[in-house]
């Protein structure tokens, strides 16, 4: 255990590439490892195979970027969805939060991200050219933006709404409640609930 090693090069690779996992530290990692090491065959083997199943088979929705094992996901294929409302996400799993809320009752734009100039994430490498067509082809009235308080979020905010500009569309923005910085995985449904009933207008041309 010298120096932090668990007597096993393998092992402590193992360790480490758990680490890089979102919200799994060291310590989390190496109990993962260990118990992964202790399972029997049949266990370890058919966690191997779900993953690579699910590399296989699970992708994104081809019309809006939700997780699916089809080209279009069921949100999308869901006939009841209002289609004049589209709630604009950083990521998929977003999705899932606002659906467990049950608060929207639109469709979903997944963007892939956040502007980040900074690091390189500029308007091109976003889903902002399939989100004015989809505006534009879908009959859309209303785009709420639930992208996070970061300084990020709100400057994606922002663009979406100038892309938007001078379209006879109505551009919103979640209400107070969610925390500045804050992300939707980490809201409770309360306060998403709170934050979509009080959403506010946001205008394209304030700088």
């Amino acid at each position: 255990m010298f120096g932090g090693s668990l007597g096993s090069p393998r092992l402590d690779r193992l360790v480490r590439q758990l680490g890089r996992l979102p919200g799994i530290g060291t310590k989390s990692a190496t109990r993962i490892a260990l118990y992964l090491l202790q399972a029997g065959d049949e266990e370890s083997s058919q966690l191997s195979q779900l993953i690579l199943d699910m590399k296989a088979h699970v992708q994104s929705c081809e019309r809006c970027g939700a997780i699916t094992e089809t080209k279009t996901c069921s949100i999308c294929k869901d006939v009841r969805r209002a289609n004049g409302q589209l709630c604009v996400v950083e990521q998929a799993a977003d999705i899932f939060s606002v659906e467990r809320a049950a608060v929207f009752r639109g469709r979903y734009h997944v963007l892939g991200g956040l502007l980040s100039p900074l690091d390189g994430i500029e308007p091109e490498q976003l889903r902002f050219d399939t989100l004015v067509h989809r505006v534009c082809e879908e009959g859309v009235k209303e785009v709420v933006l639930a992208l996070s308080g970061s300084v990020e979020g709100e400057a994606t905010a922002l663009y979406v709404a100038r892309t938007l500009g001078g379209r006879q569309i109505r551009v919103t923005r979640l209400a107070t409640g969610i925390p500045v910085g804050g992300h939707l995985d980490f809201v409770d449904d309360l306060t998403l609930e709170r934050a979509f009933s009080g959403r506010r207008s946001l205008d394209w041309g304030s700088p």
